[in-house]
C-alpha cells in the first residue's frame, strides 16, 4: 500500500452523504443486532470490513442462513442466503425511508424475519427509519472515499491488534457510533460510570484500553483517530504521547489524532502505529496492566 494513498476526507465536504450513510447502516446492523446473541462489550453487533465495503457476515433468522453487504463500490447492499438467493438495495441519493421500504421488503422477499427496534441508536435527533425523509444525500464518490480510508485504517489497526497476547476484540465497526474500532482488555472488571444508559452499561463493565477512527460529526468536525482508556486513570491527559501532533482533547475526553496529520506524516502507518502503541502504554501503565500482555515486535 503506497504510504501516501490516503485520500482527504474533509467533514464539512460530505456530512450530508455522512448523516444518510449512517441511518442506512444502522438499518443493515440492527438486523445483525436482532439476530445474533449478545455478546459482552456488544462485540456481535459490528460489522467487518470486506475489499468492498461493510458486511455482517453469516447470520440465521429461522434456520435460514444469510448475510448482508454494504458494497461501497457498487453502491449497493445485498443481501444473498447460502443456497444463493440474493436481493439487492440501491444506495443512492433518496430519503431513508424509501430505502428502509425497500430494504425490508427484500427481507420479506427472501423469507427472512426479524423484528427491528425502528429508530437510530446514539444519535441526538432520532428519527424513526420509516418517517425520515430528512436524510436523502448521498454522493457515491464521497461514500467510497471514506470506504478506501477505512480499509485502510483496518489494516493498521489490525497490525496493531496483532501483538496482544489477552483478550482483545476483533477490529470492527460499530453502526451506533460510525466508528472502526479495536479494543484491549486487562481482565479485570469495571463499573459503568453513574447515569449510564443501556448500552454504557454493556460496554463498559470491563477495563480497557480502545482505539480507532471516526469520520467526525457536528460536535467534532474532524475525521480522527482516537484512544481512551475506561477507567481513565488519574493524569492521562499529561501523559506524553507520539507522534507530536497527536494530543489530549479535553472536549472528547479523549487523545486524537487528526486524520488531516495523518496524511501530511512522511508514513501515515507509523503515525497511527505510534499513536496505538503510545496511547496504550500510557494508559496500561497508569492501570498497572500487566506488561507482558503485548508482545515484542518481530524483525
Amino acid at each position: 500500500m503506497p504510504e501516501h494513498d490516503w485520500p482527504e476526507l474533509p467533514y464539512e465536504a460530505w456530512k450530508d452523504t455522512l448523516a444518510t450513510l449512517h441511518m442506512k447502516l444502522q438499518i443493515v446492523g440492527k438486523l445483525r443486532l436482532a439476530l445474533s446473541p449478545f455478546e459482552p462489550e456488544w462485540a456481535n453487533v459490528a460489522l467487518y470490513l470486506t475489499s468492498r465495503g461493510l458486511t455482517t457476515g453469516p447470520i440465521s433468522s429461522g434456520g435460514l442462513i444469510f448475510g448482508i453487504d454494504a458494497d461501497l463500490v457498487a453502491h449497493q447492499v445485498v443481501i444473498t442466503t447460502v443456497s444463493g438467493d440474493a436481493r439487492h438495495v440501491a444506495l443512492v441519493a433518496r430519503p431513508v425511508a424509501a430505502f428502509y421500504k425497500e430494504f425490508t421488503t427484500a427481507l420479506d422477499g427472501l423469507g427472512i424475519q426479524a423484528k427491528l427496534r425502528p429508530v437510530p441508536d446514539e444519535v441526538s435527533d432520532p428519527i424513526p427509519f420509516a418517517e425520515d425523509t430528512v436524510h436523502s444525500a448521498y454522493d457515491p464518490e464521497w461514500a467510497n472515499r471514506f470506504f478506501q480510508v477505512l480499509a485502510r485504517a483496518d489494516l493498521v489497526l489490525q497490525e496493531h491488534r496483532s501483538r496482544f497476547r489477552g483478550r482483545t476484540s476483533p477490529v470492527h465497526f460499530f453502526w451506533g457510533s460510525f466508528d472502526l474500532a479495536n479494543t484491549r482488555y486487562s481482565g479485570r472488571t469495571a463499573e459503568p460510570p453513574p447515569g449510564a444508559d443501556f448500552i454504557a452499561r454493556k460496554s463498559e463493565d470491563a477495563e480497557q484500553i480502545c482505539v480507532g477512527f471516526w469520520p467526525g460529526s457536528a460536535t467534532f468536525p474532524e475525521a480522527a483517530f482516537y484512544s481512551y482508556t475506561y477507567p481513565k486513570p488519574v493524569g492521562l491527559e499529561e501523559q506524553r504521547i507520539e507522534p507530536s501532533m497527536a494530543s489530549w482533547d479535553p472536549k472528547l475526553g479523549e487523545f486524537a489524532l487528526l486524520y488531516s496529520d495523518v496524511r501530511k506524516a512522511a508514513s501515515p502507518r507509523d503515525a497511527i502505529l505510534e499513536f496505538c502503541e503510545s496511547t496504550y502504554a500510557a494508559g496500561a501503565r497508569l492501570r498497572d496492566w500487566d506488561p507482558g500482555l503485548v508482545a515484542e515486535r518481530s524483525a
